[in-house]
């Protein structure tokens, strides 16, 4: 036995039969976020492109830390990677994985050893 659901006018309907006749609209697909946006996806072209033109110029690990290994591969970003710090190359590092890990691991050691720098501007008066 099928239950009125649905009158429209002077007909009646049964839900299976309303929906036949009116099929309900398809939920939206919703766009996804981007996990990288545009800017920052420009920025990353120019860097890896620095990045490789900066370790052929500064071959060897620019720490020189007691684990050193010698042969720069990675590039450490004295004032982290946020805003202009990311592109500008006077604020880079050359290093080995181990120096690189090292000052990531330390960062109030690497920062008395000149390896780091501070975000902040802060003025000690």
């Amino acid at each position: 036995m099928k239950y009125i659901w649905k009158s429209e006018g002077k007909q009646k309907y049964c839900k299976e039969c309303w929906y036949s006749i009116n099929p309900p609209d398809k939920p939206k697909q919703r766009t996804p976020v981007k996990k990288v946006s545009d800017k920052r996806k420009k920025e990353m072209s120019v860097y890896d492109k620095r990045r490789l033109a900066f370790l052929a110029l500064n071959k060897f690990c620019q720490a020189n830390l007691p684990s050193c290994t010698k042969v720069a591969t990675e590039v450490h970003h004295k004032r982290g990677r946020v805003g202009d710090d990311y592109l500008n190359i006077s604020t880079w590092l050359a290093a080995c994985n181990s120096c690189h890990r090292w000052i990531e691991l330390h960062p109030i050691e690497a920062k008395e050893l000149g390896l780091s720098e501070s975000r902040l501007n802060i003025k000690n008066e």
